[in-house]
């Protein structure tokens, strides 16, 4: 059995996509192909008007994997607002060659909404505002060939972007002040913890039922290894210092390979892994073989800088193989 996950950045058709979606299924489809993947994890896929009527779907996506295994394949996408569509941009999407016996989106449903008092907005406004996660996590449980259940989460934490705070921003990314800019950026760390905590929490809730749960985490979790957010949803055994909960502590498979290939996204020239997939103590018992396929990825700065309509992702696809 194969896991991948791939953030294939806003997948989408023209004319809001700079770029044609025939130019960029020349460049997906293939790297999908190599994936091989029986589970594939996709993050940032947008939806369009369906001819005729008044809903949205993936079709973008349907598009991509025509004409692949992967276009059999059952499947499951967020959707927004509790209305049962798929959102305008940046879906999650499971893929399986499994059968999906259940799935469920989660969005402050376990961790409720903070509330939060600006310090820097124009004009102040004395009023406690809620801070809602950006995106939704997706959890999808798989019917495995033998009749075992696997627990996918496919998640996409927020970006390390700052949040807007009303009346500090001159323009999408210039801001007023440095205060303004300082208070967004922490609300959306914030963001990012939660959502991180919001994960942390399910994967409890499963093995609360199932203690030899299969569980595997992926997606863009927008944070390497040494960051607050990894750290919540891993719950190492050396951070909660309790020896009886090792049994819940989430493995890292990038630590499989070398540090020097370790990495999903080059980033001003740094390489760094923000694509992750994380399983548990019960799956690292099947755990074989991991891949991250960045021999092709380019600087995402100087790509969005100097590329005209770019139609590549700036991400590594990653997958993961168990003997299951």
């Amino acid at each position: 059995m194969q896991i991948a996950t791939f953030n294939i950045e806003s997948l989408d058709t023209q004319p809001k996509s700079k770029v044609s979606l025939a130019d960029r299924i020349a460049i997906l489809r293939p790297q999908l192909m190599r994936l091989d993947a029986d589970v594939l994890c996709l993050q940032e896929v947008n939806s369009q008007h369906e001819k005729g009527g008044s809903g949205r779907s993936l079709i973008a996506l349907k598009e991509l994997v025509k004409e692949t295994p992967y276009a059999d394949f059952k499947w499951v996408s967020t959707t927004t607002g509790g209305s049962g569509m798929v959102a305008d941009v940046h879906n999650l999407v499971v893929l399986s060659r499994f059968t999906i016996s259940n799935s469920r989106q989660l969005q402050n449903d376990i961790v409720d909404t903070p509330g939060y008092r600006c310090s820097t907005d124009i004009p102040h406004d004395n009023e406690i505002v809620p801070i809602k996660w950006d995106r939704p996590i997706l959890h999808v449980t798989l019917e495995l060939d033998d009749g075992k259940p696997l627990h996918v989460f496919n998640v996409h934490l927020r970006a390390p972007l700052a949040s807007p705070v009303p009346g500090q921003k001159n323009a999408p990314f210039v801001w007023k002040t440095s205060q303004g800019w300082a208070e967004g950026y922490f609300l959306a760390a914030v963001k990012r913890a939660g959502q991180a905590l919001e994960l942390r929490l399910a994967i409890d809730q499963v093995l609360d039922v199932e203690p030899q749960a299969l569980i595997a985490v992926c997606g863009d979790m927008n944070v390497d290894e040494n960051e607050a957010p990894f750290r919540i949803v891993l719950a190492a055994e050396e951070d909660t210092g309790n020896g009886e909960l090792a049994i819940r502590t989430l493995v890292p498979l990038e630590r499989s390979i070398a540090r020097d290939r370790r990495y999903s996204v080059l980033h001003h020239g740094r390489p760094i892994m923000l694509d992750h997939i994380l399983v548990s103590q019960a799956l690292l018992g099947h755990f074989k073989q991991f891949e991250i396929h960045n021999e092709s990825i380019g600087d995402e700065l100087v790509g969005f800088a100097k590329v005209d309509k770019p139609p590549n992702s700036y991400h590594a696809p990653i997958v993961a193989k168990f003997t299951i």
